[in-house]
């Protein structure tokens, strides 16, 4: 029995066309990963962890999903604007709003560039 493979696409490093089945190529990966830092460097540390969770409890669901009607429990807490490392912005409230994990996917892919693209 052969194992299904995934269907290649291009890097999502800007401008590059090589074939890859993951989301860079070999020669792309690594300096996405270095540059991005990691999630507690980007103020997704200890101190998000618990505002996030009350900001949860007091919203507890999806603003997308009540708008259609639907009571769907929300279980991320997305920055409306993207702060892009701004740590004002980041930590504005009022640029908070409670999301379901599938709304919070959809939005990411389409309104703030699409997983890092």
């Amino acid at each position: 029995m052969e194992l299904a493979h995934a269907a290649l696409h291009e890097c999502n490093h800007y401008g590059c066309h090589q074939l890859t089945s993951e989301r860079f190529c070999e020669k792309h990966k690594h300096s996405y990963d270095n540059s991005r830092g990691s999630a507690s460097k980007r103020g997704y540390g200890r101190r998000w962890r618990v505002s996030s969770k009350a900001f949860l409890a007091n919203h507890p669901f999806c603003v997308r999903c009540l708008a259609k009607g639907t009571y769907t429990p929300a279980t991320i807490v997305d920055h409306i604007k993207p702060h892009k490392g701004n740590q004002t912005l980041f930590w504005d409230k009022n640029n908070w709003q409670p999301l379901c994990k599938l709304c919070h996917d959809k939005k990411t892919a389409t309104e703030d560039g699409g997983f890092g693209r």
